[in-house]
């Protein structure tokens, strides 16, 4: 079971880290293409949660002799988003202190920019709340988990509700 965990969450990882990094580089080239790096970013994730899915299925067919709990799947599947969240917020740790410090304060700036008039006062408060919480490392730290973290546990819930299968009555 250790052995699905570790191979699907690394690929996950892998995966969704490679996708930020090139989503990171391009808002750092063009940020005026801020959306769709988010959309580039958010399709990375989608992408390497399939992990979970597939993890919990291997377990089940090639370990589990076919057979697989709602709560056995939940457990590998969580275990592999984990892992997968773990590398992408250590990849963005790595990414943001040594290669794009200023990202809270271009992140504001452009979504301000981007605000509609009416909208303009909440969208600099929240703005502004972006930069405080990126004055502190831990907060940038459970803020990125928050990002990716709960994506994992949905895919997590769901593969393991797809895949459950009870042992078959032989006779």
């Amino acid at each position: 079971m250790k052995k699905i965990i570790v191979k699907n969450g690394l690929i996950g990882g892998l995966i969704v880290a490679a996708v930020m990094v090139c989503s990171t580089f391009i808002f750092m080239r063009y940020p005026e293409n801020f959306d769709n790096s988010m959309i580039i970013g958010f399709s990375g994730m989608f992408l390497a949660f399939i992990f979970v899915f597939l993890g919990i299925k291997q377990f089940r067919d090639k370990i589990n002799e076919g057979k697989l709990s709602f709560w056995e799947g939940l457990k590998i599947g969580l275990l592999i988003a984990l892992l997968t969240s773990t590398i992408y917020v250590v990849v963005w740790m790595f990414e943001y202190n040594i290669f794009f410090p200023d990202f809270a304060e271009k992140y504001a700036e452009y979504i301000v920019k981007n605000a509609k008039p009416e909208e303009l006062t909440e969208v600099t408060k929240a703005a502004n709340e972006v930069k405080d919480i990126y004055k502190n490392q831990l907060m940038i730290f459970l803020y990125t988990y928050i990002e990716v973290l709960p994506i994992g546990i949905v895919f997590a819930f769901i593969s393991a509700l797809i895949l459950k299968r009870k042992a078959t009555v032989q006779s």
